[in-house]
């Protein structure tokens, strides 16, 4: 999960090598913490949130086939 959500945030920004993601293990969820350069915070996060819904809504269904709890937090 770490490696995709890692992928997608590569593809969106212009500054790939800056992208970083953080796996955090819990008792019910895993929290995966994005961390990008504040210039493509942006373009992760989309209009509206938009981008940033929409890599949730890839992770929810990616960890409902594994059934786990995946959230994703984007960090400044």
């Amino acid at each position: 999960m770490k490696e995709l959500v890692e992928e997608i945030a590569k593809a969106l920004v212009d500054k790939p090598d800056e992208v970083q993601v953080r796996k955090v293990e819990g008792e019910q969820v895993t929290v995966l913490e994005l961390r990008v350069d504040p210039t493509d915070l942006g373009k992760v996060i989309g209009k509206q949130g938009r981008t940033a819904r929409s890599i949730r809504t890839i992770l929810g269904a990616a960890g409902m086939k594994l059934k786990k709890r995946f959230t994703l937090e984007i960090l400044e």
